[in-house]
């Protein structure tokens, strides 16, 4: 009778047997085999494989990435979990609010690639990171007024980094035209027609306007009628390096400086036609990892809270509530109380982010371009560019399978500890 059970259970066994022995263990026995051969399969070289994993530049860059991943992106994305989790428990929209976070979630890692993609696109039109991040930028450092403008030619005025400035010195009581071109009709929206400044005895007067004439014609150098004023552009009197008086053209490029400016040069500064910002290249080399990691924790900081929520659930409040009797304040029961019962959870999630982002692949190969794409390469890209690129050594490859391998077997096993751990309570 005991035998026949025997036979029954390995029977019912078999089906999941095969199917494990089939994409489990052949996969990894022939991944070793694989990795002790040459790129053509026939030639054994032995370790030389897994000497070129420690050797290679890229592969190098890709072990520190997967270390930065691995520190960083599980114990944020818990961290956020965590802190959703048990600020949700006290407001009364809390079950909309988890919806929101958890909803990432549902989107692959293909849809969310594309997303942030466009996210963190250079341009601020089309980025919303950068649209973001200019709009908080020119509130406190407002653009240029004319980015682009400069003299017609250089008999008026001389250029020096970005900066105009008079050739010749200016006298009190007369006028001094500063013509310029290439404003950008964006720019000169709303503009006023320019006129021609007043001669004011013991002042230095002047306009600054857009020497351009719809259709052609006008007299360059003289304001003609239906030319636009340039409003806001700072006018400083220069003598000797430094500036003794500046000014602002006003709504019809007129300025006025006073009697100090006699005999100065005019300067028009490079704050005036400087290059609008255009934000912060997030997808460049330095910065490409950190934003794929923001990307990976919107997708999973959902996943963290939902898990912790649950485990917050299951906590006794009466030692919530025994803790605020003895006079902890909400910090002090929150790390005393509510941080060590939630432990195991914690672990688990923490446990279960780490194997996931080893083996991350997709966020990193549809967001990072090609340019960055070596500065933002990971274990599981390596992987695939050295199986299935265009330089292709299968050997290098499975190598770098067996390596991703071993780097998963200790978090494997101090998983499995904790379970048998919580088996035994």
């Amino acid at each position: 009778m005991q035998g026949t059970r025997l036979w029954v259970a390995a029977l019912f066994l078999l089906p999941a047997l095969a199917l494990l022995g089939a994409l489990v263990v052949y996969p990894i026995g022939y991944s070793v085999w694989r990795s002790l051969f040459d790129a053509s399969g026939n030639g054994f070289v032995g370790v030389d494989n897994y000497h070129e994993v420690f050797t290679d530049d890229r592969i190098r860059t890709a072990l520190k990435n997967n270390v930065i991943w691995v520190v960083v992106a599980p114990s944020v994305a818990t961290a956020l979990g965590l802190v959703f989790a048990v600020l949700t428990e006290r407001v009364r929209w809390g079950t909309a609010f988890k919806l929101v976070v958890f909803m990432p979630m549902a989107i692959s890692m293909l849809a969310s690639g594309i997303i942030f993609r466009l996210v963190y696109e250079q341009n601020p039109d089309r980025g919303v990171a950068n649209a973001v991040w200019v709009g908080v930028h020119d509130t406190f450092s407002p653009p240029a007024p004319f980015p682009g403008a400069h003299p017609r030619g250089d008999e008026l005025l001389t250029e020096s980094h970005g900066a105009f400035t008079t050739r010749a010195v200016v006298k009190a009581g007369s006028a001094t035209a500063l013509p310029l071109v290439g404003a950008k009709p964006a720019d000169m929206k709303g503009a006023k027609d320019a006129i021609p400044a007043r001669d004011v005895a013991g002042k230095v007067t002047g306009t600054v306007w857009r020497d351009f004439t719809r259709g052609g014609g006008g007299t360059p150098g003289k304001i003609d009628q239906g030319e636009q004023a340039l409003a806001g552009v700072t006018v400083e009197a220069v003598k000797d390096g430094r500036t003794v008086a500046s000014a602002t053209s006003a709504a019809d490029g007129t300025f006025t400086l006073p009697g100090a400016a006699d005999g100065a040069q005019l300067r028009l500064p490079a704050s005036n036609f400087a290059a609008p910002y255009n934000g912060v290249d997030w997808l460049g080399p330095s910065l490409v990892t950190p934003a794929i990691i923001a990307a990976y924790i919107w997708m999973w900081a959902g996943f963290a809270m939902v898990l912790i929520a649950a485990g917050l659930a299951s906590v006794p409040r009466e030692l919530l509530e025994a803790a605020r009797v003895d006079g902890a304040n909400e910090w002090q029961v929150f790390r005393r109380v509510t941080v060590p019962l939630l432990a195991p959870v914690l672990a688990v999630v923490l446990i279960t982010l780490m194997i996931n982002v080893l083996k991350i692949f997709d966020l990193v190969y549809i967001i990072a371009p090609g340019a960055s794409l070596d500065k933002a390469n990971v274990l599981a890209l390596q992987l695939y560019q050295s199986s299935f690129g265009t330089d292709v050594n299968q050997g290098v490859g499975s190598a770098i399978a067996v390596f991703l391998l071993v780097l998963v077997l200790p978090v494997m096993y101090v998983n499995l500890r904790r379970i048998r751990r919580e088996r035994r309570r």
